[in-house]
């Protein structure tokens, strides 16, 4: 019998031994439920040469091929990734939508003797699920925003916060993403679907009698956007704010971004168009340093005469309430340390509750 869950827990903690994605590499690559293997049985090809079928030419045609290679790409998977599992494997399976596809594989796994069963409603379920969570309900949850200067470590402390049991979402590590102009990480971002998909997991995990923190970031990452009611919790978030010296900060940065400074053909790319904000003398400057392999040159002036500037003026529009002031004299792992141990202990003096 189908599963039906009406909750995102009720589905993730569904107690199969295997989610087994047969949708194409393509629809999976894009989002999917967490764990779930792809053993498709269409690939893209063979999904659009079906779907052009059946509009252009004959349902009933496209039924009959696609069958014929449902069958022989489950067969494919049955002799291979499936092969070692025992009598007992129980294997929940899902398509997009219609069932015909999970329901294929699922009838095969049962004919053999596994105890298969598919999802109703397949991945749509799911994502109606993340969508209820991230976007018809309150976010229930007391959040804290780290907030400083570019260069002061932020995300470097957000995790030393989380080793000393602190709840943190790092929205940076869900978006793959740096949160800057020059922040843009090896393998580049994931879908906005993929992105919801791994913020409702963790929200799912937050307890929420404790506060969360979470760096302060602008309603976008990179190219993924925040969900309305978490954009809302931290706009209206109490702030802990973090400050270095410029000098701290330019040594820090030259490292955390030692990927980006070493193209400077990249990085050309990357600054050009502020000239119509910080005009052309100034980037012909950035340009000059990028010749001459002055990285910290760079990046110090990048910070003083763009990021620095940029931060005190939304500091100045959203005017938040800064709860504690964690002052730096260093960024090395001592330092840091202290510091995280600094911004817990303000934690456990903030109030229990607030708006």
């Amino acid at each position: 019998m189908p599963i039906a869950p009406d909750s995102l827990p009720a589905l993730l903690d569904h107690g199969f031994d295997t989610v087994i994605d047969v949708r194409s590499p393509a629809e999976f690559a894009e989002d999917h439920v967490p764990g779930a293997i792809n053993l498709p049985v269409l690939d893209n090809a063979e999904r659009a040469r079906v779907g052009t079928i059946y509009k252009q030419e004959s349902p009933f045609k496209a039924r009959k091929i696609g069958a014929a290679l449902v069958f022989k790409n489950a067969a494919r998977h049955i002799e291979g990734p499936l092969a070692g599992h025992e009598g007992g494997w129980r294997p929940l399976v899902y398509c997009w939508r219609g069932g015909q596809r999970s329901g294929s594989l699922a009838w095969m796994l049962k004919e053999i003797g596994w105890r298969s069963e598919v999802i109703q409603g397949g991945y749509k379920t799911y994502r109606r699920l993340v969508t209820a969570r991230l976007y018809d309900q309150g976010l229930g949850l007391r959040l804290v925003q780290l907030g400083g200067y570019t260069g002061t470590a932020k995300t470097d402390l957000l995790h030393r916060l989380a080793a000393r049991g602190v709840q943190v979402i790092d929205l940076e590590g869900l978006a793959r993403h740096r949160g800057s102009l020059l922040g843009d990480r090896p393998g580049g971002q994931p879908s906005q679907k993929a992105f919801e998909s791994a913020l409702a997991r963790e929200l799912l995990a937050l307890d929420p009698a404790r506060p969360v923190v979470v760096e302060a970031e602008s309603s976008k990452i990179g190219q993924v956007i925040l969900p309305p009611a978490l954009w809302a919790a931290m706009k209206a978030a109490p702030w802990i704010e973090v400050s270095a010296p410029v000098s701290a900060r330019t040594h820090y940065l030259v490292e955390a971004y030692e990927d980006v400074l070493a193209d400077p053909e990249r990085l050309r790319d990357k600054l050009a168009p502020l000239q119509r904000h910080r005009g052309r003398a100034l980037i012909e400057t950035w340009f000059e340093r990028i010749t001459e392999g002055d990285q910290p040159g760079l990046v110090e002036s990048l910070m003083t005469a763009h990021y620095d500037p940029a931060y005190d003026k939304s500091m100045k529009a959203m005017a938040p309430e800064i709860a504690a002031r964690i002052e730096m004299a260093r960024l090395d792992p001592e330092a840091l340390e202290r510091a995280a141990g600094d911004i817990a202990a303000a934690l456990e003096r903030m109030p229990k509750v607030w708006a």
